[in-house]
């Protein structure tokens, strides 16, 4: 069985996330240019990439490598062709988070948005501790209603079986995830969102060994 992500147009997932009663994607764009402003860092590595939302913030003065990682090519075709500016810089890789983490290059950033949920958090450990960063910077979506936790949209049947894959997140677990690889909290904030939900940010260091 496909992952559903591998099915959903790049369209509609962009139409849906930018809708006004939405308004996701608009929100991820500003926290990513807080992402990659934040850490003394030149390689950095993002997972869900999707359509590259954010990616315009990349300071190729600072970065020398940033890897778009995505389990859907067609999302990273488009990638390829928006953000034709960072070439030499961004490399874009087809990897299935769950199954061939084993891929995934070394980054001394890892950011991850909105992309935890629908691989867990057995999932992200490995993808974390192959990627071996020194920072890790996720948001995660947090639901006031477990049942509706894709908001309501034209696009929503798009998104019909992303139940199959999608796990309900908490700030708690995912700390006590990331304790258990060796990082540590260094950052918590939330971002309201039209309606009801909310985005939170959570950014771990490696601790010193």
């Amino acid at each position: 069985m496909s992952n559903p992500w591998e099915e959903i147009s790049l369209d509609d997932y962009e139409k849906h996330m930018s809708l006004d009663s939405v308004r996701q994607l608009q929100a991820l764009d500003s926290i990513m240019k807080e992402q990659f402003a934040a850490y003394p860092v030149e390689t950095a590595a993002v997972l869900g990439v999707a359509g590259g939302n954010g990616l315009e913030h990349i300071d190729t003065d600072k970065f020398r490598r940033v890897y778009g990682v995505d389990i859907n090519a067609d999302y990273l075709s488009a990638v390829s062709q928006r953000y034709t500016q960072l070439s030499g810089v961004l490399e874009c890789l087809h990897i299935d988070l769950i199954n061939e983490a084993e891929k995934l290059p070394q980054a001394q950033l890892l950011i991850a948005n909105l992309l935890i949920e629908y691989i867990g958090y057995g999932a992200f450990q490995r993808a974390v501790l192959q990627t071996a960063p020194e920072y890790v910077s996720c948001v995660i979506q947090i639901n006031t209603d477990a049942e509706q936790w894709v908001s309501e949209s034209p696009y929503l049947r798009a998104f019909d079986r992303l139940d199959e894959v999608h796990h309900q997140m908490e700030e708690k677990a995912l700390t006590a995830a990331m304790n258990e690889i060796g990082y540590s909290l260094i950052l918590q904030e939330s971002y309201p969102l039209p309606n009801g939900k909310a985005l939170v940010r959570v950014d771990f260091k490696k601790n010193e060994v």
